[in-house]
């Protein structure tokens, strides 16, 4: 499976946490792409932080709207319904509690539900953004990530190095190979890519994890 469909199956699979009602917020890179995948009976509205609740799905080429783009700059589109607001009550909503869930990406995770995903000083990296207020303001966060670096190295770790954005807010991991879940006795495999086994997972994770007497293979 190439990168493409790995990313295609991890969307799909995270869109798959929501029920109709929900108010998401959908972070910048990977998560942008669950706007696409969110399945036809559930009726989700999405948040996005520079200053809307309702994006749809991505417009068709050529019908692009310059003045219309999620918190990463990506042109997206307004589904009927939806509203635009400025800042302050964008993080209003964020602040007050108001998300189901957010979805955000990763530089490093823990087994402890520890993240870690804004600027390396004297790195291009992204800046931490609102990802401090969504993950402490939102009921659920899951982390979508590619599951080790460009060089190898795993992202799942015991303890993050990098400065945290949050401790022991992450409640689901879904990364390019597996589904991990966060509990209090610490990281459960829930589900594996259908090319790979148990003992994939483990060489790329450096996170202690226990295997779920119910594990399947990850479907989208």
């Amino acid at each position: 499976m190439d990168r493409d469909a790995r990313r295609e199956m991890m969307v799909k699979r995270v869109a798959r946490e929501f029920k109709s009602g929900d108010v998401v917020n959908l972070g910048i890179g990977i998560p942008t792409l669950v706007a696409n995948h969110i399945p036809a009976d559930v009726e989700v509205l999405l948040q996005s932080e520079n200053g809307f609740v309702g994006i749809g799905p991505a417009p068709e080429q050529g019908k692009e709207d310059k003045d219309v783009v999620n918190a990463g700059g990506l042109p997206v589109t307004i589904a009927s319904g939806g509203a635009c607001f400025d800042s302050a009550m964008s993080f209003s909503i964020i602040r007050g509690g108001h998300l189901a869930a957010t979805v955000l990406g990763a530089l490093e995770v823990d087994q402890y539900g520890n993240l870690a995903n804004w600027m390396i000083p004297g790195k291009m990296v992204p800046g931490m953004g609102g990802a401090m207020d969504l993950v402490t303001g939102a009921k659920k966060v899951i982390v979508v990530t590619e599951h080790v670096t460009k060089d190898g190295a795993p992202k799942i770790l015991e303890r993050c190095r990098l400065p945290l954005t949050a401790r022991g807010k992450v409640n689901l991991i879904v990364s390019d190979m597996c589904v991990m879940e966060v509990t209090g006795q610490g990281l459960v495999l829930k589900e594996v890519f259908p090319d790979l086994t148990v003992e994939d997972i483990e060489r790329a994770t450096e996170a202690v994890f226990t295997v779920s007497a119910d594990l399947v293979e990850m479907t989208a």
